[in-house]
């Protein structure tokens, strides 16, 4: 069984995918990116403010399904620029307590709405 989850508190999806996706243990969220919910607009600035926003849209998605960072177990970073990536890094350490989750840091050539950063996740429901 699949479930969408869908949230006013993270950004409305630009295409035909889900915020997203709850199965009996595992959550899967889409790519997350420095887009302001409340405006739906892109967040203008450096890889740390557009860092920052990405993380607060991820809490959003995860609270919604009453979860936290350490519900994640890993995630997938694509940054416009890898010399971006102290500072990016120095952000998302920030929110992800330890054991740290997996994780995969690419350069993408190219993001939607050429954003400096996007990150996707993969969470699990904690036992009752």
């Amino acid at each position: 069984m699949k479930q969408r989850i869908q949230t006013s508190n993270a950004p409305n999806a630009l295409g035909p995918y889900s915020q997203a996706i709850v199965t009996d243990t595992l959550i899967f969220c889409s790519g997350q990116g420095p887009i302001d919910p409340a405006t739906n607009t892109l967040v203008e600035g450096d890889v740390t403010v557009q860092t920052e926003r990405t993380m607060k849209n991820i809490e959003a998605l995860l609270s919604e399904m009453g979860l936290d960072f350490n519900d994640v177990v890993k995630s997938t970073c694509y940054l416009k620029d890898m010399d971006d990536f102290k500072a990016f890094n120095d952000v998302y350490g920030s929110y992800l307590p330890e054991p740290y989750p997996a994780r995969t840091t690419i350069q993408a050539a190219r993001l939607p709405l050429d954003i400096l950063v996007e990150i996707e996740v993969i969470a699990q429901r904690r036992k009752p």
